[in-house]
């Protein structure tokens, strides 16, 4: 039978496994939103985690198929939410629980990752880039919008520092909290891209708030809300805000080639799954995660759990 790696992941958006052969290759990438009641923002960490449990045993089942002519050999599965000290949050608890039973009665070594580091290696893997030494990623979703410092070492590990991003509010937080004023369905993004690109009227161009490699975020909400109680135009206040971010980032990498050079950028995270947004971030150099592996998934940790079982069993 053809062995393979499995991947957990389970964030405060999405619960995710993935699948992926000895070869590197993603052979299932299953996801299952977490539900979020209408106008509600998102979930406290204790809906999450129940959440969690429901979404489970069903991808579990999935992921039984999946596995029929298919023989996993190491599992890999998101602990944390970043690579630093004190970095927590209870929803991955069931991950890893979910994880840990699945190995136990197999027999096979789990691995512990956190959850940016799989989403910069799902962007990297998605985006086609080769990529053989160092790289910045931005990682921009509902809970980050950092940019990092991504340093492969010769063993193959991935370690990360984050050299800048946001100083106030999160990119995702912002572009959520506009779309529920709007009536839409939390998360927005997605809802939130497809109706900026829909957009023919002209888009006033906002006064963006960027210093060297750090920003703010506090205005696009004020600002975005106010043109949408003025219009009540849900594709303009889209195009508007999505146009306020694409500056921002754009304007972020510019001074991040100042700084370090022509090195790549990899745009990781859901935010960066926007077409709107990454049809203005294109330029020589630049790489964009495909939306099924930018946003929330499990991806990269299976990615992970296979480059880390080779190297322990060469």
């Amino acid at each position: 039978m053809t062995e393979c790696f499995v991947g957990f992941d389970t964030s405060n958006y999405t619960t995710s496994i993935a699948v992926c052969d000895k070869d590197g290759k993603i052979i299932a990438n299953l996801k299952s939103p977490l539900t979020v009641s209408e106008g509600e923002r998102g979930l406290r960490q204790s809906d999450a985690v129940f959440a969690h449990v429901k979404n489970l045993p069903e991808l579990c089942d999935e992921l039984s198929e999946i596995l029929s002519e298919l023989s996993p050999i190491a599992v890999g599965c998101s602990s944390k939410p970043r690579d630093v000290a004190g970095s927590y949050m209870p929803c991955f608890l069931s991950g890893i629980a979910a994880a840990h039973s699945f190995a136990a009665g197999r027999g096979l070594p789990v691995y512990n990752f956190s959850h940016q580091t799989g989403h910069v290696k799902a962007a990297l893997y998605s985006s086609g880039a080769k990529i053989d030494g160092d790289f910045i990623a931005f990682h921009v979703s509902g809970g980050t919008t950092e940019i990092l410092y991504v340093k492969q070492e010769k063993n193959g590990d991935i370690s990360i520092k984050k050299i800048g991003g946001t100083k106030d509010l999160n990119a995702g937080q912002s572009v959520d909290r506009i779309g529920v004023v709007m009536g839409l369905r939390f998360p927005c993004g997605r809802e939130m891209d497809g109706l900026a690109l829909s957009n023919e009227k002209a888009v006033k161009k906002a006064v963006v708030s960027v210093s060297g490699t750090e920003c703010n975020l506090s205005g696009l909400e004020n600002l975005s809300v106010k043109l949408y109680e003025e219009t009540g135009d849900k594709a303009l206040t889209s195009a508007f805000a999505f146009s306020f971010l694409a500056e921002t980032f754009s304007k972020l990498t510019d001074n991040l080639r100042d700084v370090y050079g022509d090195l790549p950028v990899v745009y990781a995270g859901g935010v960066m799954s926007s077409r709107f947004i990454s049809s203005r971030l294109k330029r020589d150099g630049a790489y964009f995660a495909l939306p099924e592996f930018s946003s929330d998934n499990a991806a990269g940790i299976a990615l992970l759990a296979r480059e880390k079982y080779l190297r322990e069993n060469k």
